[in-house]
């Protein structure tokens, strides 16, 4: 019987921890595993082929009953059928191990052909081999700009030098993705494994040469981290890592650099300025960091998910990765649902299916059964893809068309409640936080928008803003050093593309639809719908409402505080907020 407990950072903030030692402590060999992605249904227990969501200490107690045959009451904690139905239309390969083997035993990763393909590439095939069945996969890099990864690795290998650098991209810092953080916690030696492979590939078979490989990974990811050591370690002791790996010549090795959390650092030359103890900020291109990368030598940047598909690609061929997805985007994207999803958290779907398709067939639609309204795609550096624009199809080619960018996978669904002009504020104040103040066009530009989005929200939106919103995007996009100062005026131009209206109801109706902007709002009390209960008189902190019991209740607008109380708590629907 195997048993396992979900324990990736999502499964320990719901309780995963307090549940696993519950059933080591009565004897059971539980396993620890990684995040399946279904991370609304935490803490999750497989037993067999049995699976129990939102396991509560009272539930494991009663799954330890089912355990040892007893008469138990674990049925009511059985995973829905629709649940599992919307984890079986996803086709998994980056997440194919992750919540099914434990990621701190590298026995579990080889019994599912872990390292064949790393010891295939170094015992069976050359470097040029290697790059062309990378080629013939199509696959393009998941951090977003969807290149090609074969060719990427074949600019790197072309390149002289004493010592060449691997570097991973694992500074998710998109809000609302954690895509990398669950492979790394659920599944670290694939990651592992397909940055051998990629160090093979652009290494020198003409004259020996040092390789390093680095894994660049965000410090608020502690357990990554400590998993991605645990299972370096593992690696070293197996030799496959290290001096002549696999018995081979190849030596290869990988440390782990924490970085500090700058958005920029996503950007490879602000990641290698990073690396070197420097600000990270991003550097002019050419000489890309193929030519002249990591301490000026030829390095190789890819992200967690690209390395990830690697070993997968080697084991069954190049040909079987692009017989998925469209002819403009190969194999399977790994997305993270967050927002007004109903079931939040990682799917896994061949290119070219819809957005419908995982927001509605995966993400089970919207929360409260509200209307979908927009869907911001690829981080805040993105745009936001209204509800008209659902059936989508997911490529880079499409999605690029909508005004929104792939980005590194993050969905972050909206419903009516979202106010767009808000949303666009929100993610151009994270930008203009995180930008590095290199050049002109993001440092200043940016924050000229970002005041403008304010001055709209407060009601103070004046004629010609929007004109002005444009025209400074537009320049922003030109002017920018790097992708975050060129992307970051998406969120605003996409709004501004589809959302026009509510910029004008800001602007010119002091009206905010969603009712989301507080110094738009009015609250009044409708005298058809009030019975005088004084509830909302009690509970107001700011003392607006008067009214006698039995009678009309009256809001003073000058004493609210739009804290939204009295809407909150009227049981009858008699406060009308507009």
């Amino acid at each position: 019987m195997r048993i396992t407990v979900g324990k990736g950072s999502c499964g320990i903030a719901a309780g995963a921890a307090e549940i696993f030692n519950i059933l080591k402590d009565a004897g059971v060999p539980a396993v620890v595993t990684g995040c399946i992605g279904m991370c609304y249904l935490e803490p999750i227990v497989n037993v067999d082929d049995r699976t129990f969501v939102r396991v509560t200490p009272d539930a494991a107690r009663e799954i330890l009953k089912f355990i040892r045959g007893e008469e138990n009451g674990a049925e009511q904690y059985a995973i829905p059928q629709e649940d599992l139905d919307n984890l079986s239309v996803q086709h998994r390969i980056a997440l194919a191990n992750c919540g099914i083997i434990d990621p701190e035993n590298i026995a579990e990763y080889i019994a599912r052909e872990g390292y064949a393909a790393a010891k295939k590439c170094i015992a069976a095939m050359s470097p040029e081999d290697v790059i062309a069945e990378m080629k013939a996969s199509g696959l393009g890099g998941r951090g977003g700009a969807g290149f090609s990864t074969g060719l990427k690795w074949s600019f790197a290998r072309a390149e002289k030098g004493d010592k060449k650098y691997l570097i991973c991209n694992a500074d998710e810092g998109d809000p609302g993705a954690f895509m990398d953080r669950a492979v790394i916690e659920g599944d670290p030696h694939n990651l592992i494994e397909g940055m051998i492979i990629g160090a093979y590939a652009i290494g020198s078979d003409e004259v020996p040469i040092a390789m390093e490989g680095i894994v660049y990974v965000r410090a608020e990811y502690p357990l990554a981290i400590i998993r991605l050591e645990q299972a370096l370690g593992q690696a070293r002791e197996r030799g496959m890592l290290g001096k002549n790996i696999f018995g081979s010549d190849f030596s290869f090795d990988i440390r782990i650099k924490a970085g500090a959390g700058a958005f920029v650092c996503g950007e490879e030359t602000a990641l290698i300025a990073s690396l070197e103890g420097e600000r990270g900020m991003p550097r002019l291109k050419p000489p890309f960091p193929a030519q002249k990368g990591y301490w000026k030598k030829p390095s190789n940047i890819n992200n967690v998910e690209t390395y990830a598909n690697v070993p997968w690609i080697l084991r069954n061929g190049g040909a079987a990765f692009a017989a998925m997805g469209t002819e403009n985007s190969k194999g399977t994207k790994v997305f993270a649902l967050t927002g007004k999803v109903a079931k939040g958290g990682l799917a896994e779907v061949p290119m070219g299916k819809t957005l419908r398709d995982v927001i509605y067939g995966v993400g089970g639609g919207i929360k409260n059964g509200r209307e979908f309204k927009a869907v911001q795609m690829g981080g805040p550096s993105g745009g936001c893809i209204p509800a008209e624009l659902i059936d989508t199809q997911i490529d880079y080619r499409t999605l690029a068309a909508t005004g929104a960018i792939m980005g590194s996978g993050g969905m972050v669904v909206m419903d009516e409640t979202t106010c767009m002009v808000d949303m666009a504020r929100f993610f151009l104040d994270f930008t203009c936080k995180e930008s590095c103040g290199k050049c002109i066009h993001c440092r200043i530009g940016n924050r000229r928008m970002l005041e403008i989005l304010e001055r709209i929200c407060a009601g103070d939106g004046r004629e010609g803003d929007i004109e002005l919103l444009s025209d400074l995007a537009e320049q922003i996009k030109a002017g920018s050093l790097c992708q975050l100062g060129m992307t970051a005026p998406n969120p605003v131009l996409t709004t501004l593309r589809y959302f026009r209206n509510e910029y004008e109801d800001h602007i010119h109706n002091k009206k905010c639809t969603a009712h989301q902007c507080k110094p738009l709002l009015t609250y009044a009390i409708d005298p058809e719908k009030c019975t005088g209960c004084t509830l909302c008189a009690r509970k107001c902190p700011g003392k607006a409402i008067a009214g006698e019991v039995k009678k009309v209740h009256v809001i003073d607008m000058d004493k609210c505080t739009k804290c939204g109380k009295c809407s909150e708590v009227c049981r009858f629907g008699a406060v009308v907020v507009d």
